[in-house]
């Protein structure tokens, strides 16, 4: 039977800990503070030690590098209050093995303490040999930025990575979200199993519950064999939701039951099928917003904003436009050494960009390809308005004597014609939902009004 060490100056908390880990097969000794905690390590060997960061006297902190000191190799897990993100950070930059944000389940912390026992595949443990330097580096596409706020926010996400926790990333459409959730999986230890990308939008819910959680053979018509769901595909590595405000609330309601019991249910299966696989979930809206409108659950909310990251726009963070503009240059040169000149510069500083690194990206892709020579000059910019769309003539008197409904579709249908019937990109330029778009077209199909070249 593994000992287990528990620190924390709170009665009520210490006795709940000692009853579930004793519950889960654990051997449990309590103490209230870090010079009692050092004292047991020097009378007996434990497996684990789980201490809370804030105590009076010594803190978690100082306990941490006492034990690392004491007992090198000895796995830590910290907890924190809800918000106090930055102690968590440095406490697994300092080389705690994970932490637990209070409030946390009782399935949360003894997952936990197994995954913190566990020696997965041979590899050096967190505890015993810190961060690897390099991880960071490993990203198949660099983050290219020069701001203090969006370098603090990737100083976060490298230090939570080697943590389970699930971590909720907002921000505009086009400001790099995937490219941040891939940042922070390899990063981490789970660089060596799957990254999975779900777009929760994209699918329709019948079609997105079978994608994320699989089915039996014969579980609805057309089942004709098993189906693993991405949840399954990224065990052991990081499954990533994206545009998770899009999901309909049937499928929150089981997405909550995965990130409680880390378990899944397969459409027809008769058991469980437990599933080890760290949630990333991003989102171009505000969830709380959507959580106060009833659109959102609020429990689930809280269950992904374990550890809440947001990318600023490109507006707020001017001094990245020349670095991207450097890099993209160079990724769509086709061999040449490409520059922007100095008056093509200073029409994409005055610009708003509101389809962010994104929209910069296609912008330098079209000049590259347009540019005569190896010099984009201002001709070959195509820059759209703040709506998405190049300025059409005619201004608000072409729209007089029509319906609303009229100038949507056909906003709809002259979007999607600009993006070749990309659908996703259609959307972010419209400002609306995949899910959105496709009802739409449906609507325009059923009543015969969608354009030609439309698809």
């Amino acid at each position: 039977m593994e000992r287990i060490l528990v620190v924390d100056d709170e009665a009520n908390m210490r006795l709940g800990l000692a009853e579930v880990l004793e519950r889960g097969g654990y051997s449990v000794t309590a103490v209230d503070n870090g010079t009692a905690a050092l004292n047991a390590l020097s009378e007996q060997p434990y497996a684990l030690v789980i201490s809370d960061m804030r105590m009076p006297g010594m803190t978690g902190a100082q306990l941490l590098a006492a034990v690392q000191e004491k007992t090198p190799g000895l796995p830590m897990v910290m907890m924190t209050a809800y918000g106090t993100v930055e102690d968590a950070v440095w406490a697994m930059k300092a080389g705690a093995r994970e932490f637990l944000t209070k409030p946390f389940s009782p399935q949360d912390l003894l997952h936990l303490v197994r995954e913190s026992l566990r020696d997965p595949e041979g590899e050096p443990t967190r505890g015993a040999v810190g961060r690897d330097p390099d991880a960071a580096m490993t990203a198949t596409r660099p983050i290219v930025t020069s701001s203090p706020a969006l370098r603090k926010v990737l100083s976060v996400g490298e230090g939570v990575a080697a943590s389970r926790a699930p971590v909720l990333i907002q921000g505009e459409s086009g400001t790099g979200k995937e490219l941040l959730a891939r940042f922070i999986h390899e990063a981490g230890p789970r660089r060596h199993h799957p990254f999975v990308a779900v777009n929760c939008a994209a699918l329709p819910r019948e079609l997105l519950e079978s994608e994320l959680f699989g089915h039996e053979r014969g579980a609805f018509t057309g089942a004709i064999s098993r189906k693993l769901g991405r949840f399954e595909l990224a065990n052991r590595g990081t499954i990533l939701l994206d545009e998770i405000s899009e999901m309909e609330p049937l499928l929150q309601a089981k997405l909550l039951r995965v990130l409680q019991e880390h378990e899944v249910d397969r459409l027809g299966g008769n058991r469980p099928t437990p599933v080890d696989s760290r949630v990333i979930a991003t989102t171009n809206r505000e969830l709380k917003a959507m959580v106060g409108s009833g659109g959102f659950r609020r429990d689930l909310y809280y269950r992904l904003n374990v550890i809440p990251l947001t990318i600023p726009p490109l507006r707020e963070r001017p001094e990245d436009l020349d670095p991207l503009v450097e890099h993209f240059c160079k990724a769509f040169s086709s061999g040449r050494a490409l520059r922007v000149d100095a008056a093509a510069r200073a029409l994409l500083r005055q610009h708003a960009w509101p389809g962010n690194v994104r929209e910069l990206e296609h912008v330098i892709e079209r000049a590259a390809l347009l540019a005569h020579g190896h010099v984009i000059t201002p001709s070959d910019l195509q820059l759209e308005d703040e709506m998405g769309m190049e300025p059409a003539g005619g201004g608000m008197s072409a729209l007089a004597g029509r319906t609303v409904h009229e100038v949507e579709r056909q906003l709809i249908c002259e979007t999607l014609k600009r993006t070749d019937n990309n659908r996703t990109r259609a959307a972010e330029m419209l400002g609306i939902s995949v899910r959105t778009l496709r009802n739409k077209l449906a609507e325009y199909r059923a009543t015969g009004t969608v354009e030609a070249g439309v698809s």
